[in-house]
């Protein structure tokens, strides 16, 4: 199952890393986005499946309200990836789950398929064990 992600971080580095992990696994990657206001205009202009959000970006640590923002309002599926999971330990509404950083390739993998399959609405039978899921 391939989808359209946007990546929210802002370090570089791993926002290419999660590009090569994410290409290769068949995704296409619509953009990388270092702030708040690149990923709205992105998903204001792209059709996005999945954001993965890291919470502290160029701009502050406004990537919570940005993931709430983008689950609630904007219908993308929306996955955390921060080296603090406790800033989302009561979850966040609208998104799906936190994956602690750093983390490895086939941690990202089974929590972004176990993300597309609960979008597509298909089952799931368990969550990955490195996924924190919300509520």
């Amino acid at each position: 199952m391939t989808a359209r992600i946007l990546i929210i971080e802002d370090e570089a580095l791993v926002a290419m890393e999660l590009r090569f992990v994410l290409e290769d696994l068949g995704h296409e990657v619509v953009a990388t986005a270092a702030d708040a206001a690149t990923a709205r205009q992105v998903v204001r202009e792209t059709d996005v499946d999945l954001a993965l959000v890291d919470i502290h970006l160029s701009d502050g640590p406004t990537g919570v309200a940005l993931g709430r923002e983008l689950g609630q309002d904007l219908g993308v599926s929306v996955l955390f990836m921060t080296a603090n999971p406790g800033m989302v330990r009561d979850g966040v509404a609208g998104t799906i789950g936190v994956l602690s950083k750093p983390t490895d390739e086939r941690a990202v993998q089974t929590a972004v398929d176990y993300a597309l399959r609960r979008r597509a609405g298909r089952p799931v039978l368990y969550a990955p064990p490195d996924l924190q899921l919300f509520g």
